[in-house]
């Protein structure tokens, strides 16, 4: 029972990242935009009957039609309760998800549907942050505490902006129709914004499972590929397309056969996928026919740099640097910092380093994420000064809750205090 209870749970936490706001946007475009938080309750209460069903009675062979015709046949008995709508036939509806009906039609209600809702949300007359929030609460089922983490804000900061857009929704008249090109043109920023957090949630994923969620890498993808099918012209989503492809092209690198992290300098470079970097290439290309430079642009930039890099030690990070430099300019944020002083330090000026890491220890909250302890412990390590590394790495230990990093770390911290006993 406890294999099948984990069977289940992994199957459940994959659905509610790739079929979650699918669903969510179903239910609302056929019932109305004021019908979103009924559709959130809804499917989240789906995926908790099969979490229960299916550990007892076995997970069903289609695991993507069950939730999707329970959670819609839950929907219908809602609004029929409510007296909101007495004329649709459940049965003729379960049929569309039949073995017998083709799901070429539905597989294109969901994905417009997808898009379609996000750029209703985006028209809502509310700030940027708190569009982002919303979105990647109501279809990509971010928690709270993940929203904290992706945005560097504080929770009740999350919080508040959520309830200040579904307050918002119950005031303003909000119409689902098709998304037109101007249209996503108008809220690419946005919608680019909510995909490459998407992605980068499932690329590096603070749960104790897995690193990475390829699911997750792969839906904000797909998202991506939708917009660009919508608009083929849109050089901002090239650039962000080419991005998750640079990133994605190296999975099967990151972890090795019993389930460590490889580090980057130490990464096989033939397990690569070609494929995706030519796939990347094609798309920065693409994104270069715009009159403005993204952040997109300059992430896929250096990205480039490092897949088309024959090895390690033949990276241009004279170039990496300048390009990291111009995206501090266009994104101004402590994680760029970070990842500049990296920088800094294959240049041989590790000092320096140090120094902007510890000034960044001054914002807190990069100061709560591993991320900064774990380098500022690394480059400790890399100047000497064990003890200091070791007080770092320890810090960055209580703060991922991820087992594969948790390894890391520890395998780190244990060689640098065998260092200190050699001093000693």
């Amino acid at each position: 029972m406890s294999s099948q209870k984990n069977q289940v749970s992994v199957i459940i936490e994959k659905l509610f990242r790739t079929e979650y706001g699918k669903m969510v946007s179903y239910l609302t475009n056929k019932f109305g935009f004021n019908f979103l938080e009924n559709a959130e309750d809804i499917v989240q209460e789906t995926l908790s009957v099969a979490f229960q069903k299916w550990t007892y009675s076995g997970i069903p062979e289609n695991p993507e039609a069950w939730i999707f015709v329970v959670a819609r046949n839950k929907a219908l008995n809602l609004v029929k309760k409510e007296s909101r709508i007495t004329h649709m036939n459940i049965t003729k509806l379960v049929e569309e998800y039949s073995e017998n009906h083709t799901q070429l039609h539905l597989a294109q209600e969901i994905e417009d549907g997808m898009l379609r809702i996000m750029v209703v949300c985006c028209n809502m007359d509310l700030p940027v942050h708190s569009k982002i929030v919303f979105i990647l609460s109501c279809l990509c089922g971010f928690s709270r505490k993940e929203l904290s983490q992706a945005l560097l804000v504080k929770e009740e900061t999350v919080k508040k902006r959520l309830f200040r857009a579904k307050s918002s929704i119950r005031l303003q008249e909000l119409n689902i129709a098709s998304p037109k090109e101007e249209l996503l043109s108008l809220h690419a920023n946005v919608i680019c914004n909510v995909l490459y957090i998407l992605y980068n949630a499932g690329y590096n994923s603070s749960g104790n499972k897995s690193l990475i969620r390829r699911e997750v890498c792969f839906e904000a993808m797909r998202l991506t590929k939708l917009i660009l099918n919508q608009d083929p012209g849109n050089p901002r989503a090239h650039a962000l397309f080419a991005l998750m492809c640079f990133h994605s092209a190296r999975f099967d690198s990151r972890i090795d056969k019993e389930g460590a992290i490889v580090l980057f300098k130490d990464q096989d470079r033939n397990l690569w996928s070609k494929e995706l970097i030519n796939a990347g290439m094609y798309h920065l290309s693409k994104a270069s026919n715009g009159a403005r430079l993204s952040a997109y642009h300059m992430e896929a930039a250096i990205a480039a740099e490092h897949c088309t890099s024959s090895n390690f030690e033949s990276t241009n990070w004279d170039l990496i640097l300048s390009q990291y430099q111009q995206l501090y300019r266009l994104k101004p944020t402590p994680i760029i910092l970070l990842n500049l002083a990296i920088v800094q330090s294959m240049l041989g000026k590790t000092s320096h380093a140090i120094t902007e890491l510890v000034n960044l220890t001054k914002n807190k909250q990069l100061n709560s994420n591993y991320l900064l302890h774990a380098t500022l412990g690394e480059l400790y390590g890399k100047s000497g000064q064990h003890k200091r590394a070791i007080e770092a790495l320890e810090k960055a230990l209580a703060l991922t809750n991820s087992k594969q990093e948790k390894a890391l770390l520890q395998k780190k911290r244990e060689n640098l205090l065998r260092s200190v006993q050699k001093e000693i």
